[in-house]
């Protein structure tokens, strides 16, 4: 599957009930999960919202089905029989004063490391019973940004943008910050990244860029984000 940007005037969140296991499905994915957690100990077993179906009409309206897992679900993937349960993702694209976008790359100890990435993450499900909506994903990406680049953008800031089709079946949810000054935003990664450091954390993002083309971001060394040439072809205009 390739990913696919979708220009959306509506969005419709539906809650529904986690996918049910067998027994052996489930004892396959604790396997799994404990195997990724002893390759890699920082992994957290935390709440994610997961997307289980969308709808799309002819008017612009996207439905989207969604339920409240746990990271675990996601070792599921490729298990005969298993349920399909992709991720929800919020992104930031985040300009710069000299009309570039920014990009970081995941550091070595997530769950992508070396993947060149907008800022954003995993959605995480509002409190029982909350419903998701949009402000919820602006929250969620506003926190993103912050946590990522140190960049404290008012979540009411965040202009919502296209929804991204990622190449797994991951579905994510664009919006576009104000632009910043190239320097603040190197300053304030920088500043972010040393202060983690110190207190024995690794950052999220070991580097950041500001590109300022689709031709820019090929040219990083390793892989992007399936769906971040689209946007950054959308975001300049090519």
């Amino acid at each position: 599957m390739t990913a696919q940007l979708w220009d959306v005037s509506r969005l419709r969140f539906e809650e529904t009930a986690p996918p049910a296991l067998t027994a052996d499905q489930r004892t396959t994915m604790d396997h799994r999960w404990e195997a990724a957690v002893r390759a890699n100990p920082t992994l957290f077993d935390g709440p994610v919202a997961a997307l289980t179906g969308f709808e799309r009409d002819d008017t612009g309206g996207l439905s989207v089905s969604w339920t409240r897992l746990t990271y675990r679900y996601r070792v599921l993937r490729g298990v005969p029989g298993a349920p399909a349960v992709a991720g929800l993702f919020v992104a930031v694209l985040q300009p710069g004063d000299d009309g570039g976008l920014l990009v970081g790359r995941m550091s070595p100890t997530t769950s992508a490391p070396g993947q060149w990435q907008p800022p954003g993450g995993t959605l995480e499900p509002p409190r029982e019973e909350a419903v998701l909506d949009l402000e919820v994903l602006r929250l969620h990406a506003a926190r993103e940004l912050a946590e990522e680049t140190g960049s404290d953008t008012p979540a009411d800031a965040l202009v919502p943008g296209p929804v991204v089709l990622g190449a797994r079946g991951s579905l994510g949810f664009l919006f576009t910050a104000p632009p910043r000054p190239a320097r603040e935003l190197r300053e304030r990664h920088a500043e972010l990244a040393r202060t983690e450091i110190a207190s024995g954390v690794d950052p999220e993002f070991d580097r950041v860029e500001l590109i300022g083309s689709p031709a820019e971001l090929r040219a990083l060394p390793g892989p992007s984000a399936s769906y971040l040439e689209l946007a950054a072809g959308r975001f300049f205009g090519v």
